[in-house]
């Protein structure tokens, strides 16, 4: 599982020019599922990005985790994030979940996710969206699972 994160003032999904979801300070998570994830790594993912410490604390250092903050999260599911483009110009999307796999294990770490009592709000699983933000620092990070990390 691969996630591509990154610190917000604000973040909003529209499909079809309804906003689905929006936050207010917090984490945009775009989140990709790949063939061989499980829940444990949506367990793992969640821990680690809602303690991650990339939010200021009274000093201004990155020393305060999601849940410190009591910030917010956006999940938006991203298939392209298992994109390779090693090879031609177009990219390949073999290591991306088959849509039902992905769907049931986003809709794993997003129930993960609200048991941390923190505000999490969602896009809409393979709709088109309209992601909007305003990055904060900016801060953009890559986060994944230790299967990911344990298959390189």
């Amino acid at each position: 599982m691969r996630a591509v994160i990154q610190r917000v003032a604000e973040a909003r999904v529209k499909v079809d020019g309804v906003v689905t979801g929006e936050i207010g300070a917090g984490m945009l998570v775009l989140l990709g599922v790949t063939k061989t994830d499980t829940a444990v790594d949506a367990e793992f993912l969640v821990d680690k990005l809602v303690n991650l410490r990339i939010f200021a604390d009274d000093a201004g250092k990155m020393n305060r985790s999601l849940l410190d903050s009591r910030g917010s999260m956006l999940v938006v599911s991203q298939f392209t994030l298992y994109g390779d483009c090693r090879k031609g110009r177009r990219p390949s999307f073999d290591d991306a979940a088959p849509a039902g796999q992905a769907r049931a294990l986003y809709e794993v770490f997003v129930e993960i996710a609200r048991r941390s009592d923190l505000r999490i709000a969602t896009g809409v699983f393979q709709a088109h969206m309209d992601v909007s933000l305003v990055n904060d620092g900016p801060v953009t990070l890559i986060v994944e699972s230790p299967s990911r990390l344990a298959a390189r």
